[in-house]
């Protein structure tokens, strides 16, 4: 019986499914399926079709086939392990179906002697006699196998027939629910409701059919509920009420009457921006996203002086000291003197941490600099109002949240990312957040010339890098792997390095993962300060450091790369004022794709251009950032074949904000979905 609204069945462990015991739990639980509802989204990848019928002659070994048939002799083995025979025959021949591990009585009740039981399973031969081993179906009643069956991705332990009653049993028991999508949003596909939705996807005849209504109704479910829990976050943290910052334009024009250039238009509108979110009531929670070299620092620090002169302190968190240290020198330039910023480093001695947490407690401390560690329990500050945090991509929604609930009422929050997602990933991965984008580059930042060139061809790139040296440039040298592999033709860094170091003696360095932090660092610093010309590395280096005199960066088996993953690597150099290049190394071979991508890359520097190409070549699973950011996978939905399910779910989320219509009528879809545990106090 079907019960009304009763998603607790959806939500319940398997055990409330009939032949799902310990041990079949335990194997659906290795491939995360914990739920009814997790089964659901396991979906069929082929099928056998098992409604025709096949008369004994006419069958062919190797190959799954039904036919009806009559028992007519049991063999059944005097010595242990050996399987038991029955002889069978219809009007055009004879077939022997055999059964290892099975007792006596069970094969005389599913073949019963001189009755017609219909079978299906694979046709073997033995001795030139037709047979079939343990059939996958028996029946007498020939309506239960003559019918088309799911093939699933199974778990070793879970047989095809069993499988496929788990979810005719789930599908025949689901609970009916109360619509969640109004008339309009329902007529786009067709009516369908989320019940036959779900029995369709699950159809044979519809496996893999992406463009259909009903698949489509579900995509946009799942697209929905991620937009619904990151709108709620969002009204949320509004409704926080604070102190509002209180500065003029004069804090602001501290710091860009000292700059060298004038900012750019998306700076000057990102401001705007943050100011006004600064001197409101409500609390701040927004992202600053930028293409790698387009200033986004600048911004805070300008955002971060007039929060100080307002009287608050401001923490900026970088995801390395190196650039929490960069970022801290920029401060120390732009800021007046009269203004204490700190830097709270695991390099600082012990006097000087003590110094800079007492003087944070006791309002000394203005702006402090760092790492993670500036929020440890320990470090207390007087009156934080301002958190920046650097490339936050490793930050999902549930870390943000804690993030913007730990500074306090009064602490407005600002993310920085330089990696530029495609706009249908936008709401989904940063939907929780207001957004400022900036896409231009600064005039005074030259575009980085990109070369592609054929590995054969070393020599001439030795001589290119021997000229830049000469002319005081610095060299970023990128290979995938850390040491070679026997499995994967890629130059390796180790041995690169060994390479490099014969041509260029003690001017080369080495970075990779293996090595410790504190090493890392120092390494870094002296290729920061010139100690070192050439830098060979794997791809660590491609978010958060800043080296100005690195105008050069040469990347080893480059079509190995995503393009977007390029993109970030190419933005380590051309910091400065000079000419930089970006070199693709690669093989002849080089499949379609690879070619595509190199193209992109040399004819465009545009970041946000790029990502989107890259979802089209390579699917957002794969997008930089986009796995560490912490948002979900979906189960259906594709920010490529979808499109416009994302905009049409992005509509309807600025319907119901406008609106104000409740949380609540989507409390089915939140549950179903696993996102109400994020906002749970709502729901």
């Amino acid at each position: 019986m079907k019960n009304k609204n009763n998603y607790d069945y959806l939500l319940s462990d398997l055990t409330k499914l009939n032949g799902v015991g310990k041990k079949t739990m335990e194997i659906l639980k290795k491939k995360k399926v914990n739920t009814i509802f997790d089964l659901l989204w396991r979906l069929p990848k082929s099928y056998t079709d098992r409604t025709l019928v096949s008369k004994i002659c006419d069958l062919l070994v190797d190959k799954i086939q039904t036919i009806r048939i009559v028992p007519l002799k049991y063999q059944f083995p005097r010595v242990r392990n050996l399987p038991s025979r029955v002889n069978c025959e219809d009007e055009s021949g004879k077939i022997d179906c055999i059964f290892f591990h099975s007792y006596e009585g069970y094969v005389r009740k599913i073949l019963p002697l001189n009755q017609e039981v219909t079978i299906s399973g694979k046709i073997t031969s033995y001795k030139g006699r037709y047979q079939i081993t343990n059939p996958t179906y028996v029946s007498q009643d020939s309506s239960l196998i003559e019918t088309v069956h799911n093939k699933y991705s199974l778990t070793e332990g879970i047989t095809e027939k069993n499988y496929n009653k788990i979810i005719n049993q789930i599908l025949k028991n689901l609970p009916i629910l109360n619509e969640w999508h109004d008339k309009e949003i329902l007529n786009k596909f067709e009516n369908e409701s989320w019940n036959a939705a779900i029995v369709k996807l699950h159809d044979p005849t519809n496996i893999e059919n992406y463009k259909a209504s009903f698949y489509k109704r579900l995509a946009y479910d799942e697209i929905l509920a991620s937009f619904l829990v990151n709108s709620e976050i969002r009204k949320k943290i509004k409704k926080i009420k604070k102190t509002s910052k209180k500065f003029t334009e004069s804090s602001h024009n501290e710091i860009v009457n000292k700059l060298n250039f004038k900012l750019t238009k998306d700076q000057n509108k990102s401001l705007i921006d943050i100011n006004n979110d600064l001197n409101s009531n409500s609390k701040m929670f927004r992202l600053l996203q930028g293409d790698v070299g387009s200033g986004k620092t600048i911004v805070a620090l300008i955002s971060a002086l007039s929060v100080v002169r307002s009287n608050f302190q401001v923490a900026l968190m970088a995801p390395t000291e190196i650039l929490a240290r960069q970022h801290y020198t920029l401060a120390k330039k732009l800021f007046p003197e009269n203004i204490s910023i700190e830097l709270l480093s695991s390099k600082s001695d012990n006097i000087d941490k003590k110094r800079i947490i007492n003087d944070l407690k006791t309002n000394k401390v203005k702006m402090v600099f760092g790492t993670h560690a500036i929020f440890q329990k320990k470090i207390i500050f007087a009156n934080l109002g301002y958190i920046i945090i650097d490339e936050q991509h490793k930050f999902g929604v549930r870390q943000r949240k804690l993030l913007s609930d730990k500074g306090g009422d009064n602490c407005d929050v600002l993310l920085m990312s330089a990696t530029p997602i495609p706009r249908t990933l936008t709401m989904s991965v940063y939907g929780d957040m207001d957004i400022s984008i900036i896409r231009e580059k600064p005039n005074n930042r030259k575009e980085i010339k990109t070369y592609s060139k054929l590995e054969s061809k070393i020599d001439d790139v030795i001589k290119f890098v021997k000229k830049e040296i000469d002319e005081e440039s610095q060299v970023f040298w990128v290979c995938p792997l850390i040491e070679e592999s026997k499995k994967l033709d890629h130059q390796s860094a180790v041995k690169k390095y060994e390479f490099l170091n014969k041509i260029f003696p003690n001017k080369v360095a080495l970075l990779h993962g293996k090595i410790e932090n504190e090493e890392k660092e120092k390494i870094l610093n002296k290729f920061l300060n010139k100690e070192y010309s050439i830098l060979v590395s794997t791809t660590i280096i491609e978010v958060g450091i800043d080296f100005p005199n690195a105008n050069v960066i040469i990347i080893e088996n480059a079509n190995k790369f995503g393009l977007s993953q390029l993109h970030q690597l190419r933005g380590r150099v051309g910091r400065g004022d000079k000419q930089a290049s970006c070199i693709l190394m690669f093989k002849s071979n080089l499949s379609v794709n690879a070619k595509k991508r190199i193209n992109i890359l040399k004819n465009s520097n545009d970041g946000f251009e790029i990502s989107e190409e890259d979802m089209k070549l390579r699917g957002f699973g794969d997008l930089l950032g986009f796995k560490q950011s912490g948002a979900k996978n979906f189960k259906l939905a594709d920010p490529i074949q979808n499109e416009d399910l994302f905009i049409l779910a992005e509509k309807q989320i600025r319907k119901i904000e406008l609106e104000n219509i409740s949380i609540k009528k989507y409390k089915s879809l939140l549950k179903l979905y696993d996102q109400a545990d994020i906002i749970n106090d709502i729901v």
